[in-house]
């Protein structure tokens, strides 16, 4: 199985961040966790907001733990609050909102996810996709 390597990971920031330019987008802030949702890199652009490394994380670590990306758990938060609310009691710190995607190698295996925040949920989710294409990988926002 494929892994999120550090040169992989700081990658999967650039170019998100760059995407995050690209679009215009207020500053972002990433994090790369690996499959057992430690966190192997992440990045504040300059003028972001404080809290954004738990946002960050919190979004990532959600879908980490589900397997499914965040917005699978937006949309669950929406049918089910109390599932929503069990998972954060039982993980923690979750965040279920778009932006948090999955990382797949090419067999489909998870091998970690990326949190973005910062814009919009569903442009957080954009830049994140095109940052963990451009590091070769499939990203699976839920």
């Amino acid at each position: 199985m494929a892994e999120i390597t550090l040169r992989k990971a700081r990658t999967i920031i650039a170019k998100t961040l760059a995407k995050g330019r690209d679009m215009g987008l207020k500053p972002l802030s990433v994090i790369i966790l690996d499959a057992g949702g430690n966190v192997k890199a992440f990045e504040r652009e300059d003028g972001a907001s404080n809290l954004r490394f738990q946002m960050a994380h919190g979004k990532a670590y959600g879908a980490l733990g589900v397997g499914q990306g965040s917005r699978y758990l937006m949309n669950r938060a929406e049918k089910q609050p109390y599932f929503t609310a069990g998972l954060g009691t039982v993980f923690g710190n979750i965040l279920p909102v778009p932006g948090g995607v999955l990382v797949r190698d090419r067999k489909g295996a998870i091998i970690g996810a990326v949190g973005v925040t910062g814009d919009t949920s569903d442009n957080d989710e954009i830049a994140a996709m095109a940052g963990i294409e451009a590091a070769g990988f499939t990203g699976d926002p839920g």
